[in-house]
């Protein structure tokens, strides 16, 4: 029996989610939660096989998610399963160790065998998500991404420099390097874009 973590902010998508996966005969859902804090407590607790987890999810993103799995040295694979195609999203997944990259409309025999799949050890990726993941390059920094998302969600530079315990000239100078890298005229256009992108 294949034992899996759902990770899913929209209860509607959690359910359907568990609902497809239960109707398995060789997989079982055994926790889901809503945000990423509480999805990484379930994941220690019950040590699952398989994790599916979104990417945009309150206190710990997916990607947060698999970044703490991974540093904890947790036993499971992760597969992302998103409504995000985007390049930058999927490059950042697969270098950060996700065995799956999945998108939420895919049919849901997909799913499942994903699942198997990724529990085998194997690879779970769209081919077309996967020939675009390396097509553009994502050209910021850890650092100047923690700022740049810090800032398109409305924080000062004080603000920003507070939360990351740097100084105000410091996180100024990573969002000019941001900003110059993208292209943008300000902040908030940069944040934007690479939002848009799937780099933030």
């Amino acid at each position: 029996m294949i034992r899996v973590v759902i990770a899913e902010d929209q209860s509607l998508v959690l359910g359907a989610l568990a609902a497809l996966l239960d109707l398995e005969e060789d997989i079982e859902v055994v926790a889901t939660a809503s945000d990423g804090t509480e999805a990484l407590k379930r994941i220690r607790e019950v040590q699952p096989d398989v994790v599916l987890t979104d990417i945009e999810m309150p206190e710990m993103t997916g990607l947060e998610l698999l970044g703490a799995v991974k540093d904890q040295n947790l036993s499971c694979r992760v597969i992302i399963v998103t409504t995000f195609g985007r390049s930058g999203y999927l490059r950042r997944a697969l270098e950060g160790g996700a065995s799956g990259y999945l998108l939420k409309d895919a049919p849901a025999d997909e799913l499942a065998e994903a699942v198997r799949r990724v529990n085998q050890g194997l690879r779970a990726v769209s081919p077309e998500l996967a020939a675009q993941a390396w097509s553009e390059p994502d050209p910021l920094t850890d650092r100047e991404r923690q700022v740049l998302r810090l800032a398109g969600d409305g924080l000062s530079t004080a603000g920003i420099a507070e939360q990351l315990h740097l100084s105000e000239g410091t996180v100024r100078n990573y969002l000019s390097e941001a900003i110059g890298k993208l292209g943008a005229a300000n902040r908030t256009e940069a944040a934007r874009l690479a939002r848009k992108e799937g780099w933030l």
